[in-house]
């Protein structure tokens, strides 16, 4: 039985990010955090220690993206051959379910206020919540430019970007309440904020765990990339195949390809290249790993269940 295993990068490696941003960010949470938890516990509004908590969920999950980002760039070992390079689709996976745990409970706690409305001090709660803005807004901007470079960025980018939103809602009902006296806005706010986060943060636990679960990437085809190795000359039967993502820069296969006659070691070495640069062109596959049969007895399906 021979193998073949080969690895192809092809520089398609993104960028590494620039933690220096996140830490900025951590900070800059802390601040607003405590500050908003000062004022929410002395103006008594809901939706500031609503936001102050979804701001203590950004700080966590900030530094959880910063270990993962500082993770990432370690080298592969005996043993980690990987290296850590799941290190940022974990953080992305943790980001996003703290994310709707800490919406489910801002839920329960303005369905509670909403049906008892309390008076507010809205002049903290204006002040506090442009505080909110300002800090996040420059958070958001620093961040925005890694969001689309992988899960962890953009997890992080989406905490920072619903908690400045958050704080615009804040901001909005501390007027309502400072020159109308509408009171119930404030448990309304923080009800809509936590739908707002749910909705933002299930879209990213979906992805990031297809990628832990080791399920075929979302784009990928996978009939399309077997017929792609059936066609290569001497190729007679395809079958067995795994197709998984490493990160968000790998996608890794790993098929049983049955040969019609008994090639040499040489000339298997000649056809794994050119499998190799079709599958990468067509389909990106950058990491490609085939077991070479002849005649072997085992399931053809292309599909099979360890």
């Amino acid at each position: 039985m021979g193998h073949g295993h080969h690895h192809q990068s092809h520089g398609h490696s993104h960028p590494k990010v620039e933690g220096k941003n996140l830490v900025i960010s951590i900070l800059l949470n802390i601040l607003i955090t405590a500050s908003q938890v000062i004022g929410g516990i002395i103006s008594g509004s809901l939706s500031l220690l609503s936001d102050a908590l979804h701001n203590f969920s950004d700080v966590l999950s900030l530094i959880v993206s910063y270990i993962a980002n500082v993770l990432s760039k370690k080298k592969a070992s005996a043993t980690k051959t990987f290296g850590y390079k799941r290190a940022e689709i974990i953080a992305a996976f943790v980001n996003s379910a703290t994310l709707i745990v800490v919406a489910v409970l801002l839920i329960k706690e303005a369905i509670e206020r909403f049906l008892n409305p309390q008076e507010v001090e809205s002049n903290l709660v204006i002040w506090l919540s442009l505080l909110g803005i300002a800090a996040n807004g420059f958070s958001v901007f620093l961040i925005k430019k890694d969001s689309d470079k992988n899960m962890n960025m953009k997890s992080a980018y989406l905490h920072l970007l619903t908690d400045m939103l958050a704080s615009v809602a804040v901001l909005i009902g501390g007027l309502l309440m400072k020159f109308y006296e509408l009171y119930w806005v404030d448990p309304l706010l923080t009800f809509i904020i936590a739908v707002y986060l749910i909705y933002m943060g299930f879209d990213l636990l979906k992805d990031s765990t297809r990628v832990l679960m080791l399920f075929t990437p979302k784009n990928a085809q996978l009939q399309h990339i077997v017929d792609t190795i059936s066609k290569v000359k001497s190729v007679k039967n395809v079958h067995h195949v795994h197709l998984w993502q490493l990160n968000e820069d790998q996608i890794h296969l790993e098929a049983h390809v049955d040969f019609s006659e008994d090639i040499k070691l040489s000339e298997f070495d000649k056809i794994l290249d050119e499998i190799e640069e079709e599958v990468y062109h067509k389909h990106g596959i950058s990491h490609i790993n085939i077991q070479p049969e002849f005649g072997k007895c085992d399931s053809k399906h292309v599909i099979v269940q360890d």
